[in-house]
C-alpha cells in the first residue's frame, strides 16, 4: 500500500506540473503525462526517454509500434509485461517528438528517482541513450559510458540508495522498426534479462 501511495503522489504532482515547459503543449493537444505502468513489486524496470504521440494520447508507456516490439521482446524470454515496470525519463511528450532538453530532464528526473526508490528494482533496462546517460550518472558509473553501439547487451553494476543494481543498456525498440536487420540483435540482447526472472 505504501508503494502504491507513493506512486499516486508522483502521479498527482506530474499531472499538476505547471512549471514544466511541456505542460501547455500537453493541455493544448489533450495529451496525458505518461507516468509508468506495471507492478511496483517489479524486479525489472524498463526506462525509455520520453513518450511518443500514441503514448501521450493514452497515458501508457510504450503502447505504439515500439511498444508492440517491446512486448514481443518480453514474450521472447517468457516475461509478462505486467511483471515489469515501464516508464520514461521525461513524463510528458516533447514538441515534434524531439529529444528532451537538459532542462526538461532536470525537471522530470527526480520523479524517476522516486519511482526507482519505491520499486527498488534489481535490474534497470535502458531503452535509449538519454536514459542511459542519466542512469549511469545517477548510479555512479558515468566513467563507463561510451556509445550505445559498444554498450548494448552488456550488464553494468551501479548503486542506488537502496543498494546495488544491474544496468542493461539496449537499443531503443524503434531501431528494430526503422532497420529490420537490427531486430535479431535486439532479441539477442534481451536474453541477458532472462537470468533475473
Amino acid at each position: 500500500m505504501i508503494k502504491k501511495d507513493g506512486m499516486q503522489k508522483i502521479n498527482k504532482e506530474i499531472l499538476n506540473l505547471k512549471e514544466s515547459p511541456l505542460y501547455e503543449y500537453r493541455i493544448t493537444n489533450n495529451y496525458f503525462p505518461v507516468i509508468g505502468e506495471g507492478t511496483e513489486k517489479a524486479n525489472i524496470v524498463c526506462i525509455g526517454e520520453a513518450p511518443g504521440k500514441t503514448e501521450a494520447l493514452t497515458g501508457k508507456p510504450f503502447c505504439g509500434r515500439s511498444g508492440k516490439l517491446l512486448d514481443e521482446m518480453l514474450a521472447s524470454i517468457g516475461l509478462d509485461r505486467q511483471k515489469v515496470y515501464i516508464t520514461n525519463l521525461v513524463k510528458d511528450r516533447p514538441h515534434d517528438n524531439r529529444d528532451p532538453s537538459p532542462e526538461e530532464i532536470a525537471l522530470y528526473a527526480p520523479f524517476l528517482d522516486r519511482q526507482l526508490e519505491i520499486i527498488k528494482p534489481k535490474v534497470i533496462v535502458l531503452l535509449g541513450r538519454l536514459s542511459m546517460y542519466y542512469i549511469f550518472s545517477k548510479t555512479g558509473i558515468a566513467t563507463e559510458l561510451t556509445t550505445i553501439g559498444k554498450m548494448h547487451g552488456k550488464l553494468y553494476k551501479g548503486k542506488l540508495s537502496y543498494g546495488k543494481v544491474d544496468i542493461l543498456p539496449l537499443y531503443h525498440p524503434a531501431v528494430g522498426l526503422y532497420n529490420g536487420g537490427m531486430k535479431p540483435q535486439l532479441f539477442e540482447d534481451f536474453k541477458v534479462i532472462k537470468k533475473f526472472i
